[in-house]
This record gives structure tokens, sequence and C-alpha cells, in this order.
């Protein structure tokens, strides 16, 4: 006996192959010129059973009789048993020519070989994809119902399959696979597909919620999962039992299940919180006709759409198929294998080893240069404030990943001896001179820079004045807010304002906005502070959905308190915990990598929610912080206070109870 298989280096051809080598029966298998070495490493992998008994036969499903040889064809003639064509495309996203291509026109060239070998049974993997948008029980001796076959993939399948039923001059059979994923005992799977497309959305759920954390969602209807090792061996068994032929098999799960079920079970094993309420999908079906349908077509509808589910990497396509319209009768499949103890185990059984294998082999996270070097090697970064603290920590560390500093600060004499530094270190930077609070000043040194640059990506707005002082001290100080909001906020906007137009017309640009964890606690004392970044964290959510579609993004980043020449005044810090300022500029680097919308704190987002929910406590809060931390001998006018100032044991505590909060 021997076999012939198209197909054997695909997902389900592999393990099929490997079944075949437990029976007797050298084992041809068609493979390009260009497909060697992975059929020597798959024989390599099956051991020296494989080394004596596959044989690779060149050839080509675009090629009449698959492109083999006269010479081969002799010498097989008569003596393949089993031909099992598996060589096809299983892909939802594939272009329409590519599915005509490869599902039908090399279906067409199998059949041509089979029937010139004199095949023994031709064996044809079609898909459960042929029975289309059937309504009811799709028995597996139906084929041409009439069915909707809504995309190039379905018809393909439909086609090829009908191919075999009509020209095939040997015995055939037909297996229809539902959606086969890895393997049940180890996991296994060859690509991103199916639901696989699913578990980024999973995962980032689970890094964002609590587990216990209960989604709501739409149920879309039925799906049908099997794994690989299931569909193989289904067929290696059915393929050798006699009096089977002129027969469809599906080899699917007899009970199949709600799309939002093998969702929960995926996310179960992700530890990742449920669909705990799911939205039937008749209820939506109930509007009036074409009222989604309409919605959907609306330009802006279209572009969420899009932007939600690029974010998750899931194809437009699969959402319009992950349900499957019919259900599937497998009443000949369950005959045929029975006794040989193969059957389609539910997916709870198996749902971590796919998980696992696909979070530690085909997350495409794992696969992407992340690193804040890739990111930022040859791109131009404005940073304000550079002269010192947070933004020389910064200026220092993207020279270092290979991009360009542009140094802005006021004092000429500490940029260009950081401008040295970087420089004899083997990075770039450049020095621009400029007042930040002057708003001619700000044209002005966009317009040098832009003079001198033929392209600004990044701009980190890290320049910035706090002033901690109570209102009470600060009645008579009205130019404290003036200078204040000037600034953190004029000055801020009025530089992202000036840079982007040319960002607008390079449809590239990441803008960070150095925030204080103030905005999100309302520390007592700093109310010229922290109301300037408030302003300017209301103008950036306001102005960053009107240039997203430009390709213009923001971050705000609600930095703690950080260890700098601006909080040296207030001599009550020196004994406070702070992060210092190489790892703000670590925040700052992780804003211009991953361009995330926020970089917060845990503390921080915990004032934000408890202020929120119990706006009257957070106020007694506060307040006992006022009454604890005094007013400083600065913000009191006493140029020479008569002792040191010092934190007590009270200051201490809650400084570090409320670590990194401004006081």
């Amino acid at each position: 006996m021997a076999y012939f298989v198209t197909g054997a280096t695909g997902f389900i051809g592999r393990h099929l192959v490997e079944r075949l080598l437990e029976r007797e029966g050298d084992i041809h298998v068609l493979v390009r010129a260009r497909s060697q070495n992975r059929l020597d490493a798959l024989i390599e992998r099956w051991g020296a059973r494989a080394a004596q008994r596959v044989k690779p036969v060149l050839g080509d499903l675009a090629q009449p009789r698959l492109g083999v040889c006269d010479e081969q064809i002799a010498a097989l003639g008569g003596q393949v048993e089993h031909f099992f064509h598996l060589a096809a495309i299983y892909d939802m996203t594939a272009p329409e020519e590519v599915n005509e291509r490869l599902n039908v026109t090399g279906t067409r060239h199998a059949v041509e070989l089979a029937n010139t070998l004199s095949a023994g049974h031709l064996h044809h993997v079609s898909s459960v994809a042929a029975a289309g948008e059937y309504k009811g029980l799709f028995r597996e001796d139906m084929f041409d119902q009439g069915q909707r076959l809504p995309s190039a993939y379905h018809r393909t399948k439909f086609e090829s399959e009908k191919l075999v039923r009509e020209q095939a001059k040997v015995p055939w059979r037909v297996y229809r696979p539902a959606i086969v994923v890895g393997h049940s005992q180890t996991g296994e799977m060859d690509k991103i597909d199916g639901p696989y497309y699913f578990f980024k959305a999973i995962q980032k759920a689970r890094f964002a919620l609590p587990e216990w954390f209960p989604l709501v969602g739409p149920e879309l209807g039925y799906t049908n999962i099997v794994p690989v090792d299931f569909v193989a061996g289904a067929m290696d068994h059915i393929a050798h039992q006699p009096g089977l032929d002129a027969q469809a098999f599906h080899l699917t799960n007899p009970k199949a299940m709600r799309v939002g079920e093998s969702l929960n079970a995926f996310a179960g094993a992700a530890h990742a919180p449920k669909l705990a309420i799911r939205v039937d999908k008749r209820l939506t079906d109930a509007l009036p006709k074409g009222t989604v349908s309409m919605l959907m077509k609306l330009p802006q509808v279209r572009d969420i759409r899009r932007a939600v589910l690029a974010d998750f990497g899931i194809p437009e396509a699969v959402i319009d198929h992950m349900a499957l319209k019919p259900q599937f009768d497998t009443r000949d499949t369950e005959r045929a294998l029975a006794g040989s103890g193969i059957v389609a185990p539910d997916l709870a059984t198996y749902a971590e080893k796919l998980w696992d294998y696909w979070e530690r082999n085909l997350d495409p996270d794992l696969f992407k240069d992340r690193s804040f070097g890739h990111i930022i090697n040859g791109r131009t970064v404005i940073i304000t404030g550079a002269s010192s603290g947070i933004g020389r920590a910064t200026a220092l560390k993207v020279a270092a990943a290979g991009g360009v500093p542009l140094l802005v600060a006021r004092g000429m004499e500490k940029l260009e001896a950081l401008r040295d530094e970087i420089q004899a270190a083997g990075g770039t930077a450049h020095v621009y001179s400029a007042d930040l609070s002057d708003m001619e000043a700000i044209d002005d040194v966009v317009a040098r820079i832009l003079a001198d640059h033929p392209a600004v990506d990044f701009l980190v707005n890290n320049a910035g004045r706090s002033i901690r002082r109570s209102i009470k001290l600060s009645e008579d100080r009205f130019h404290d807010f003036e200078r204040t909001v000037q600034l953190n906020y004029f000055g801020a906007i009025k530089m992202i304002m000036a840079l982007l137009p040319h960002m607008r017309e390079r449809r590239f640009g990441h803008i960070v906005n150095v925030s204080s964890i103030g905005v999100q606690t309302n520390p007592p004392r700093f109310s010229a502070y922290v109301a300037s970044k408030s302003a300017l964290d209301s103008w950036t959510r306001v102005v960053s959905s009107e240039v997203v579609g430009d390709g213009i993004t923001f971050t705000t980043i609600h930095m703690p308190l950080v260890r700098t020449p601006m909080i040296a005044p207030t001599k009550l810090y020196d004994h406070f915990p702070t992060i210092s300022p190489d790892e703000a500029a670590d925040l700052i680097c992780e804003a211009l990598r991953a361009r995330p919308t926020q970089i917060n704190t845990r503390l921080g987002t915990a004032g934000e929610v408890l202020h929120a929910v119990a706006p009257k406590v957070m106020d007694q809060i506060l307040h006992m912080a006022y009454k604890v931390f005094p007013d400083s001998a600065a913000s009191k006018g006493d140029k020479a206070p008569a002792e040191p100032e010092r934190a007590n044991v009270e200051q201490i505590a809650m400084a570090n109870i409320m670590k990194g909060v401004h006081w």
C-alpha cells in the first residue's frame, strides 16, 4: 500500500502524515522545490521511520496533474491506494484570486492526477464552509441546497468539492472539518486564525481588569471548534474503513456551542474577565430591517469599528463570519468512528493548552521589536525644560537610544554642556534657547527648529513651574496664578499648536505632556499648579479626538513627586519618598515608545476614583493633610527662617502612605 498526500507540510497535513506513519506503506508527498527544506525539517521531526518512508514528489498545485513529471507518474501508476488532497488555503481574509487558484484550480489538478494514477481512493478535505449560510441542520448527504455562499472562501470550498464529486473517476470521500484549532494535548498551532484572532482582546482585558469583573457583549450565534488531532485521527480512521465511498463526513463537534461560550472558555484559560451578560443577536435582528446595516455604512461608525478591530488585530472579514449559520449533523461520522475511541473533545477540556501555546509562541507581540531603541532610533524629539532634572535625564536616554534630542530651555550654557556630554558619548543633539512663557519666543524657536530639521517626530512638554502656597497666603499674589498658567498651560499648548501643521502634513506626531499626580489627587496648597496642569489635561483630551485622524497622538503622564530643582525650595521634601529624574525619564521614554493615552500611578488613579465616589470623604482626608503639612517659610515670605524646616514623624508617615503626592 502507498499513499499520496498534498498539503503534507500544512497544519492538518503534517498531523495526518504522523498517523499514516503508524501504518504500513510509503508516503509520497507533493512538495514545491522551494519548500523542500520545510519538508526535510518535518521528516527529521517525524523520526527514522519517516526518513525511510516519506518520499518527496516535486510538483505544484498550479500545474496540470500537479506538475508531477511523467517518469514519476509512471512509477506511481496503480500503486497509490489512498490519495489525500489537503493542499488549500484556509484563510477568510485571503483575496478571491488566491482562493480560486489554490482551492479550485489546485483541486482540479489533484483530481486529474488521482485519475491518471488510478488511485484506489481520493480523499478530499473540504470544509463546513461548503454549507455556506444554510439555515437549519445540514446533513452529511447534503451538498447543493441552494445555500448562500457569502465569501470567496465559502464559494471555492463549495466548488472544489463539486469538482471531486463530478470529475473523480476513482472512489472518493469528502471530509468537512469545522473550525480547526491546535492540538488538544500540546496546544500546538501554526498560525493566527479563527478564534485566535480574539486572543489579543482577551489578553488586553486581562491586563486591564480583574478576573472577576463582569463584561457585557453581543452573542453572535453558534460556532463549532475541533482540535487538529481529532481531525487527523478521524480522517485516518475513516479513510481505512471499507464501504464508505461517495460520502461526506462532518469532522465537527456533534454539539455546537455559542460564540460567547467559546470566548468565555478561552477567557477562563487566560484568567481574564468573562462575558457575564451576552446580548442575544435576535434583539438587534428585531430592529427594523436595514437599521444596523445602514448604521454600519456611516463613515464615522466604520472608522470607529476599523480602529477598534485594528487595535486588537482582528481582520474585519473575520467578524462577519464568526458565527456559523447551519448546524451540522454528524451521524455518518459517528458511525464510522464507532469503537475507535476518536471523539471531538469539549473545548473546555483543552482551551488552557491552546491559550498557553498561543501566549508562548504565537502572540504577535512576541515578534515585534517594541524596544525603545527601535522606536526612537533616528527620530527627532523636542524636549522642553531640557537643561536640568527630568528633561536632562530624558535627553540622555533618547540620545543613547539613537534618537536626536532637540534641547529647549532658557539657559544656553547648561544646554550646550548637555549637548557636549551627549556628543562625547557618541550621540547627536541640538540646542535652542527660548523663554517658553513668551508666546513670540515659542513661534521663533519652532521656526528655527523646522528650518534646521526636515521632520519633528515627538514633542515632550516637560518645562513647568510649581508654586506651593495656600490660598490664604495667595490672596494678594494673583500673579502666582498668571505666571504658572502662562508657562504650564499657555506655553505648552502654544508649543503644540505651532507644531501641529508640520505634524499634520507628515501625518505623524506624538506629544507627551508631563502633567502631575496632583491633577488626580487635588493636594492642598497647589491650586495654581494643579489648575494649570488640569487645564492642559482638559485641552489635550479635547484636541486629541480632533487630530487623531491626522496621525497625531498624545500621552499625558500624571507624574508623581520627583526630586528636581523645582521642589528644592520646599525643604520638607528632603525627607519625603520621591522618584529620581532618571525614573521619571523612564516614564517619558515609555510614553514615546508605546504612545499610550495616559500613564498613571495606582495611587493617582485611586485618588480619582475616591473623589468620584466619595468627594466629601476625600475633602476630609485632604484637609487633614492641609493641617499636617504647613506652609513653608518661603511661601510665607520668610527669607531666613529661625530654624531649618524639618519633617516630623506624622508628616513622614503620611508622605510614605501617599507616596508620590505633592503635599
